[in-house]
């Protein structure tokens, strides 16, 4: 079995990741094999790779290999594409034709974006797969034929399929095998990597010296989430290579090309840019309630954890709030104060309590939030709805809940 390097220097994929290395090597494994297989990941991580590995190291490697995007081909037009038609099967057969599948016989056929085939295109590939038989368009019988498939996609197949999108029965037939290839963002080590060899390559095409990046510039890329993986980063090699004059890039110059470079992780409420000096405020107060959300959140979790773990209420009081610890050594001037330490029996009535707290805290900063926003935008629900960030029909049933009619 050939090894990862050589492999690697053959199809010209850069990389040192375990995550890349352990996709490559289940490619090795199941090409002398004819079983199925799906390879999964993100759109732009080199998804095409994998197939042409499993084809040219397997026994049908001197027969057709044939390529399909899917996403690409109308729904009307497909089965014709795929399987072939018989002439006058419709309007413009104007002859018979032989589909990608009786192209590919005795070879391997690459299904991109698979998740996007229509549901009776799915019950041919089926077919296929199960008896390795097809119909063409407008015949009535049935061709065998010996192709191997390897499909894949970017979409959640399993999601895909509660929707009535994808036959789960067609799912467990393709994916006999699952090879998934990790995103740029996994891969920290080898964006560099791939920096170098694509500035290179463009350096030579457009005969120009080659980039380099310094220190920053280079934690900066590492950083960088890369949406689009190795596709987008191999654009801005390309882009810079052109534009830049400077050979040296900098990290407050690559900033430019990194779109929501310095974005939260956190979900955006809302794409809408305010910009009257009302509006920010009411934004800048939006976000500070929903940081004050999270951080009680945070902090009545932690609270529910050190109960659960057997460590009473008022340790927890006095090793995280010295101060409220302070307050409950005061003896009241009205009464008597006693403080009971919680014992197991008494956790779950108190795990109850707390998380009626929780709620009831969340309310009231909702509620609050959507009175702001319609004060701001005196009474128009449309516009209320529009700063939260959520729908009008969504806005409307709040109201109605909380009665703020």
């Amino acid at each position: 079995m050939a090894d990862l390097k050589s492999i690697k220097q053959r199809f010209g994929i850069i990389g040192t990741s375990p995550l890349l290395d352990r996709a490559l090597s289940k490619a090795v494994q199941v090409a002398p094999t004819d079983i199925s297989v799906l390879v999964t990941g993100e759109s732009g991580v080199g998804k095409e790779s994998i197939p042409k590995i499993i084809h040219n190291l397997s026994h049908r490697k001197h027969k057709p290999y044939i390529a399909v995007n899917c996403g690409a081909i109308p729904e009307g037009t497909i089965d014709s594409e795929l399987f072939g038609h018989e002439k006058g099967a419709f309007t413009g057969a104007t002859g018979a034709r032989k589909g990608y599948f009786e192209e590919a016989d005795g070879g391997t056929i690459f299904l991109d974006e698979v998740g996007e085939l229509p549901l009776p295109s799915q019950v041919r590939l089926l077919r296929v797969l199960e008896t390795g038989e097809f119909i063409r368009v407008g015949a009535s019988r049935a061709q065998k034929i010996d192709v191997r498939v390897v499909g894949a996609t970017n979409v959640g197949m399993l999601e895909a399929i509660k929707k009535g999108k994808f036959r789960e029965d067609l799912y467990y037939r393709l994916n006999t095998v699952e090879i998934q290839l990790p995103p740029l963002r996994e891969r920290p080590s080898d964006i560099h990597l791939l920096f170098r060899k694509f500035a290179a390559d463009f350096a030579n095409k457009y005969h120009l010296p080659p980039l380099r990046l310094d220190e920053e510039a280079v934690r900066l890329l590492e950083q960088y989430r890369w949406p689009g993986n190795i596709r987008q980063l191999r654009n801005l090699a390309e882009q810079m290579s052109v534009i830049e004059t400077t050979r040296l890039v900098g990290k407050d110059l690559l900033k430019t090309y990194l779109p929501q470079v310095d974005a939260s992780n956190l979900p955006a409420l809302s794409n809408t840019r305010v910009s009257d000096s009302s509006g920010d405020s009411f934004a800048q107060e939006r976000e500070a309630l929903y940081k004050l959300l999270f951080e009680m959140k945070a902090e009545i979790n932690a609270l529910k954890e050190a109960v659960g773990s057997g460590k009473g209420l008022y340790e927890k009081i006095q090793d995280e709030y010295p101060q409220i610890g302070q307050e409950f050594n005061r003896p009241s001037a009205s009464t008597s104060h006693e403080v009971t330490i919680i014992g197991k029996d008494e956790r779950e009535q108190f795990d109850d309590h707390t998380i009626e707290i929780e709620n009831l805290s969340l309310v009231d900063k909702e509620i609050e939030l959507i009175k702001k926003a319609l004060e701001k935008s005196g009474g128009k629900r449309k516009n209320a709805a529009k700063e939260l960030g959520i729908s009008e029909r969504t806005l409307y049933r709040k109201i109605k809940q909380y009665n703020l009619e």
